[in-house]
């Protein structure tokens, strides 16, 4: 049976959330807001509140106590996958249709006991958009800055000397479309999209959403969690029927039929206090349990 709307992670509808009536404003936001926002996603209060006292136990939301309310604000960890996701949104997109042929290759190695730090390099470069080719050998298609890859925000791996990172052109004979299906999960990237297109590409996309609030924060979260796992692969050495194309054109239309309606039910809901620095304030303890 279809379901009338996404089932999508509470710290993922949260941080879309954030990103878009949040961050830049120097603000801290009423609990009691954010559990009357996301009830309307069908999120019930307990979730909300072990969301928030999560994300601030992990540094990425700061406490700010006014009298009996608590309220939430940002963090220097949050402002960072905030300002990610933004680019990964509105710079970046899904479509790389102007590619300069340029990759960057990344090998590294370590001791097979090293197995935490291992797990943890892959997954940074997962998100960073690499692909493994085998033996230790990453690539992506574009010139990408290891130094955030392999010590984000000064969590180092301790890599000093085990990793070696190029940058350059394919040469003939490598087949490029051979090794971008061998690196990269092209029916799996390809599924996400089909999925989204499934659920947004029809005339009424959420008919059980009570709001344009609902339908934007669903929508976004949605097409985010595409984006950050999609490398951005060259269209060119991708199928002709690339799901992504698609996919785009109906969250640039969505997005500007939902967007001003969606900020204006949120400038009415959300009850906040100024905070000076919302990167830092109130992060103290919080953020010391990031890691």
């Amino acid at each position: 049976m279809d379901r009338p709307y996404p089932s999508l992670r509470p710290q993922s509808l949260m941080l879309t959330f954030l990103g878009n009536y949040v961050l830049r404003r120097e603000i801290a936001v009423f609990s009691g807001s954010f559990i009357e926002v996301f009830g309307r996603l069908g999120v019930g209060e307990h979730a909300i509140r072990s969301t928030l006292t999560r994300m601030a136990r992990h540094g990425m939301l700061a406490r700010h106590r006014r009298g009996r309310r608590m309220h939430f604000g940002l963090t220097a960890r949050s402002e960072r996958i905030l300002l990610d996701g933004e680019a990964r949104v509105l710079r970046r997109g899904a479509v790389n249709a102007h590619w300069d042929g340029g990759w960057t290759v990344l090998s590294f190695s370590m001791p097979e006991s090293w197995q935490r730090q291992r797990h943890d390099l892959r997954s940074r470069l997962v998100w960073a958009g690499f692909g493994p080719l085998g033996n230790g050998t990453w690539i992506a298609p574009a010139r990408v800055d290891v130094t955030e890859v392999i010590a984000p925000g000064g969590a180092d791996l301790g890599l000093a000397g085990r990793v070696k990172v190029f940058h350059g052109t394919a040469e003939e004979p490598t087949d490029v479309g051979a090794m971008i299906r061998d690196a990269f999960d092209l029916e799996g990237l390809a599924a996400g999209y089909r999925s989204f297109l499934e659920r947004w590409d029809r005339p009424e996309p959420v008919p059980g959403a009570p709001d344009d609030l609902v339908r934007f924060l669903w929508l976004m979260t949605q097409w985010l969690g595409l984006v950050r796992v999609d490398p951005g692969l060259p269209v060119q050495h991708l199928p002709p029927d690339w799901p992504a194309l698609r996919a785009q054109e109906v969250l640039h239309d969505l997005r500007g039929r939902y967007e001003d309606s969606a900020r204006a039910i949120a400038d009415e809901i959300i009850e906040y206090i100024p905070v000076a620095c919302p990167a830092t304030a109130g992060a103290g303890r919080d953020a010391a349990a990031d890691r």
